[in-house]
C-alpha cells in the first residue's frame, strides 16, 4: 500500500495531527528530567507510551538522537519500534540530502524495511536538486513509505532563498508524483501569510510545522493552504510536549478537536 493511503487510512482513524517529538533540553527540564540519556529515552518514549494510540503520527527530530552519539541513536531506534507497536506511523526529521550512492545510503539507512531506523516516512532536502532524491524515492514507492521534501519551511531565515525555489520544487514533484504513487510530499510552514508556492495541483501530502511556539495556528492552515488544505498534516511540537507529561493528553485532544473542524 502506497504512503499516501496509508496516512490517508491511518489519520481518518485518528485524526489529522503529527507530533514532534523534540527531547531537546527545555522539554526535558519541563519534564523534571536530566539533559541526559536516560531524560532523553524517558521523555521520548514517553510521549509515544502517552499518545501512541490517539495520535496518527509522530515525527521523531533525528538531531536530539544523534547529539547522544550511537546510544541516542539506539534510542531512536527503539521510539521508532515503539511508534510502530502502537499502530501509529513515523516521519523520521533528518532533513537528508545528497546524490548517488550517498543519496542511496541515505534511503537503505531510513526507508528500507531491514533497516532498525526504517521510519514510515523522511523529510530530505531538494537542493541539490529534485531529481538528486531519485535513490529515495524509489526506495520510497518500493517499500510503501514516504518523502517530505523541504519547499517553503517555517524558520525565518531560509525565505530568501526558498522563495526562488519553492515553485521549482512544488512542479517537479507534481510532474512525477502520479508515477511515483503520490509517495513525495512537501515540508510548507504554517508560519506563513501564504505559502508562496501555486498548490492548485499538488497531488501529495503536505507537513505543515510551525504550530504552537513558532506563531502558526491550526485555525489559520485554511488561509494559508486554501483548497490545499485536506493535504495539510498539522505538525506540533512543543506546543504538546512542552508542558510536561502530564500535559500531553489533554493539550494533543485540544489539537485533534481544532484539527478535526479543518475546512478546505
Amino acid at each position: 500500500m502506497s504512503w499516501f493511503t496509508t496516512l490517508e487510512e491511518c489519520t481518518t482513524t485518528r485524526g489529522r495531527l503529527c507530533v514532534g517529538i523534540d527531547p531537546m533540553p527545555s522539554v526535558l527540564d519541563a519534564w523534571g528530567l536530566g539533559r541526559d540519556l536516560a531524560g532523553l529515552e524517558a521523555c521520548a518514549r514517553g510521549i509515544v507510551e502517552a499518545l501512541g494510540e490517539q495520535v496518527a503520527v509522530f515525527k521523531p527530530q533525528s538531531a536530539f538522537f544523534e547529539a547522544f552519539g550511537s546510544r541516542g541513536v539506539a534510542v531512536l531506534e527503539q521510539v521508532l519500534a515503539d511508534i510502530r507497536g502502537a499502530g501509529a506511523l513515523s516521519i523520521l526529521d533528518a532533513k537528508r540530502g545528497d546524490i548517488g550512492s550517498s543519496m542511496a545510503g541515505y534511503a537503505a539507512a531510513y526507508l528500507r524495511g531491514d533497516s532498525p531506523l526504517a521510519a514510515d516516512a523522511l523529510t530530505v532536502n531538494p537542493y541539490l536538486g529534485v531529481g538528486a532524491l531519485l535513490p529515495a524515492i524509489e526506495a520510497a514507492v518500493a517499500e510503501g513509505r514516504g518523502l517530505y521534501v523541504l519547499a517553503r519551511t517555517s524558520n525565518p531565515e531560509g525565505q530568501v532563498l526558498q522563495a526562488g525555489a519553492a515553485q521549482l520544487v512544488v512542479d517537479e514533484i507534481v510532474a512525477g508524483n502520479s508515477a511515483w504513487e503520490h509517495a513525495v510530499g512537501l515540508v510548507i510552514g504554517a508560519t506563513h501569510a501564504d505559502p508562496g508556492c501555486d498548490l492548485t495541483r499538488f497531488n501529495g501530502s503536505i507537513l505543515a510545522p510551525g504550530i504552537g511556539a513558532q506563531g502558526g495556528t491550526v485555525e489559520g492552515l485554511a488561509a494559508i493552504f486554501g483548497p490545499a488544505t485536506h493535504l495539510v498534516l498539522p505538525t506540533v511540537s512543543r506546543e504538546v510536549i512542552g508542558g510536561g507529561r502530564g500535559e500531553l493528553r489533554p493539550r494533543a485532544q485540544r489539537l485533534l478537536t481544532q484539527v478535526s473542524g479543518l475546512k478546505g
